[in-house]
């Protein structure tokens, strides 16, 4: 054998072992005894919801374990029905419902706050949210009064609606999975993750292809279809838009998807 044929030979080898070395990404588990559904964004389509939960309603039956739903924010904003949603929501940490927050209810507390303008709330669908709740935001239009917008705003919604708000959570984890609305800034420890990008994250984060530790579920990001990756899975379908909601199924180290 050439010089040179034995040194492609030998580099061949070296080739084999370090890719045979490279450490392979280990199943993320549900904790046993355990299912998750875990649902997208519903962004006012009631009508979606509803179906949704009775074909989960279905789906559970057939488990003999623990189910727990969780809700994976945007409930608000650009459909018709933003207000019966929220209702359907209320009350839901009795039936094993986890929600957590979206960055459109964050930007509803936040103009409620002073921290966000109205018009650029109304405009990313909060008008249809307010209409839902009986309220046209065109008796404001052109004025200058935020905070007659306001008062309206807690006058039309009711205080249980804004307290469910406020009492949504960023993120929770279960098994070898962390869910949140939008993702998570790639390189930072899960426990370090700051609510802005928990809310608001798009490219940095379904660009990156990281082990981040945990997979992570999420919405935010409009997909046809759900994506399911090795460190993240996609369930934002554009309800709104598509007409259709979705939602992956968790159990130990099985992924499915259901569809309404």
């Amino acid at each position: 054998m050439t010089k040179d044929g034995g040194s492609r030979v030998r580099l061949g080898m070296f080739l084999f072992r370090s890719r045979a070395a490279a450490p392979k990404r280990k199943p993320a588990l549900i904790p046993d005894g355990k299912r998750v559904y875990a649902i997208g964004d519903i962004h006012g389509r009631f009508d979606l919801l509803s179906a949704m939960l009775d074909t989960i309603a279905r789906d559970a039956s057939a488990s003999a374990g623990e189910t727990q739903i969780v809700f994976l924010g945007d409930y608000i904003d650009r459909g018709a029905d933003s207000r019966s949603v929220i209702e359907c929501l209320l009350g839901g940490e009795r039936r094993g419902w986890t929600c957590l927050m979206g960055n459109h209810e964050a930007m509803l507390l936040a103009a409620l706050d002073g921290e966000l303008d109205w018009p650029m709330w109304l405009g990313h669908g909060g008008a249809e949210t307010l209409f839902s709740y009986g309220l046209s935001s065109r008796e404001f239009a052109g004025r200058a009064q935020p905070d007659a917008l306001r008062d309206a705003v807690l006058t039309a919604i009711p205080p249980a609606h804004i307290a469910f708000l406020r009492a949504l959570s960023g993120s929770v984890q279960i098994g070898d999975y962390f869910f949140c609305h939008a993702g998570i800034r790639p390189g930072v420890p899960l426990e370090r993750q700051v609510l802005s990008d928990l809310l608001w994250i798009r490219e940095d984060f379904t660009e990156s292809a990281l082990d981040h530790g945990k997979r992570v579920v999420h919405g935010h990001t409009p997909v046809m279809e759900p994506e399911i990756l090795p460190n993240r899975i996609n369930v934002d379908t554009g309800a709104y838009l598509t007409h259709r909601l979705s939602c992956v199924v968790l159990e130990a180290d099985q992924v499915r998807i259901l569809q309404v």
